[in-house]
């Protein structure tokens, strides 16, 4: 039997070491690597061609989940990525699936689920959940599957935020309480993975949501 050569690429290390000793009890799988951040994953992708699989997590510092789907494609195609992550959102998960993704998981599915579809995966074949196809199937019905993962709101005030107005000068632009604006602002920062305004903008930017 060939052994499935896998890495983990995500940030929590305690989430990655549990991972992988779970991985270790099943001698088909072979976890090769773990790594911290995108940016590590993808240096490892240049030094190694032997990987099948990778466990990938969508939130991760320097270079997010997206953008490592995006630059594998190129690295190599032979990988197969399998998110795993605690977002269940139907945008997540269809962009995912778009960008190349032969499956969507959460961080709570358990064990036996998680080899079997790391077994499923390692032979080309993609698998989602009926939970999980459900969720992108209802968001795809309702939406078009944006090339970004904020809502048409959050770009507003993504926008208005780049031109330098403050909180108070956006809620009032928009007609909306302070609170609000200050409740986008905080999910703008968490789904763009910034620390701050500075690191935001330049995300933004990069990824032309601006």
């Amino acid at each position: 039997m060939k052994t499935i050569k896998l890495v983990i690429a995500d940030d929590h290390e305690l989430f990655r070491n549990g991972l992988k000793e779970l991985l270790k009890r099943h001698h088909d799988i072979e976890v090769i690597s773990c790594v911290g951040d995108g940016e590590e994953f993808i240096e490892l992708v240049k030094a190694n061609r032997e990987i099948d699989i990778v466990l990938l997590d969508i939130t991760m510092p320097n270079m997010d989940g997206f953008e490592v789907l995006n630059e594998i494609k190129d690295l190599n195609p032979a990988i197969k990525p399998i998110i795993i992550s605690m977002h269940d959102e139907g945008n997540y998960i269809a962009k995912c699936a778009k960008m190349g993704a032969y499956s969507y998981l959460l961080k709570n599915t358990d064990q036996e689920e998680l080899i079997k579809v790391v077994r499923i995966v390692s032979k080309g074949k993609k698998y989602f959940s009926p939970k999980i196809s459900e969720k992108m199937i209802d968001y795809m019905s309702d939406n078009s599957i944006s090339e970004n993962i904020l809502s048409k709101k959050e770009i507003e005030v993504l926008t208005l935020i780049s031109k330098g107005n403050t909180t108070k000068e956006i809620a009032a632009l928009l007609y909306v309480s302070k609170r609000t604006i200050e409740t986008h602002r905080s999910n703008i920062l968490k789904k763009l993975s910034a620390k701050n305004t500075a690191e935001l903008i330049i995300k933004a930017v990069k990824m032309k949501l601006i």
